[in-house]
């Protein structure tokens, strides 16, 4: 006997139809995360109270910002999936690279594009990296939140079997319940590392270039690992050696890196 479950809110995975054309829930969470992003970008750009005596992109500089993180991730996230999660597939199927609508984007590798967009914008608009780095990383959080509740709508990257009492039986995902661990993540990778990093900033954190980089790695690695635990990994890997998944190995490298640039950080604070 099955245990008692909330019922899946059954959403059309398509918000709005303008004729012929389908506008899902999955885009409209791209677009607003990053035009929600791009505005509280501006917003920290021209905070001078933030600063101190660092130097930043201008308010009107970050709209070329937006065009060149909005290409890194989603080029990035379709390569990284295409390369990390699913390569015998689309490698027997190149035409379906492109079908972006069908679903299939790697954080990782759409964090490595938006980190080249990052680099690309401050080489050209002649200020550190790490500034721009400092900035997109508060903002992030906003994008990861609006498009783990699409991936719920979706549905897609449901949670493993559970007798939870907020267990779920997702469409497509067999009869068993499930954790809704696209909510898991919506909240500790979304809402609760948003509000970490800001308190971080109204704390100083963007007079020291780096540190909130750094933190944004350490907290999106840590929450993205512990919510592994729940979710189901893609069918196509499955567990890979000791039960670890792939988005937990992909995790461990950026919890490193963001020590590090913590680290970097601290120490040049230090010696200012």
């Amino acid at each position: 006997m099955l245990p008692a479950v909330i019922a899946y809110p059954q959403i059309d995975p398509v918000a709005i139809s303008l004729g012929p054309l389908p506008i899902r829930w999955y885009a409209l969470a791209y677009i607003a995360g990053l035009l929600l992003g791009w505005a509280y970008a501006r917003r920290l750009a021209g905070d001078d109270r933030l600063w101190g005596d660092v130097a930043r992109p201008s308010v009107m500089s970050l709209d070329d910002l937006l065009v060149y993180a909005a290409l890194g991730v989603v080029v990035g996230g379709r390569l990284g999936y295409v390369l990390f999660y699913n390569p015998s597939f689309y490698l027997a199927n190149p035409e379906e690279i492109i079908a972006v609508w069908r679903g299939g984007m790697a954080f990782h590798g759409g964090l490595a594009g938006a980190a080249l967009g990052v680099w690309w914008f401050a080489r050209r608009a002649q200020v550190s990296a790490l500034v721009v780095a400092d900035i997109c990383s508060a903002v992030v959080p906003i994008g990861l939140f609006l498009g783990r509740i699409a991936n719920f709508i979706k549905p897609e990257l449901w949670g493993r079997e559970s007798d939870v009492s907020w267990a779920m039986v997702f469409p497509d995902a067999g009869p068993l319940p499930r954790h809704p661990s696209q909510l898991y993540e919506a909240g500790l990778e979304g809402l609760a590392l948003l509000v970490v990093l800001h308190v971080a900033v109204r704390a100083g954190g963007l007079r020291r270039p780096g540190l909130i980089t750094g933190l944004f790695a350490i907290g999106y690695g840590a929450a993205r690992i512990f919510c592994e635990f729940f979710r189901e990994p893609d069918p196509q890997l499955g567990f890979l050696f000791g039960g670890a998944t792939m988005g937990m190995l992909l995790s461990l490298p950026l919890i490193a890196i963001g020590a590090g640039f913590v680290i970097h950080a601290q120490r040049k604070a230090r010696t200012a």
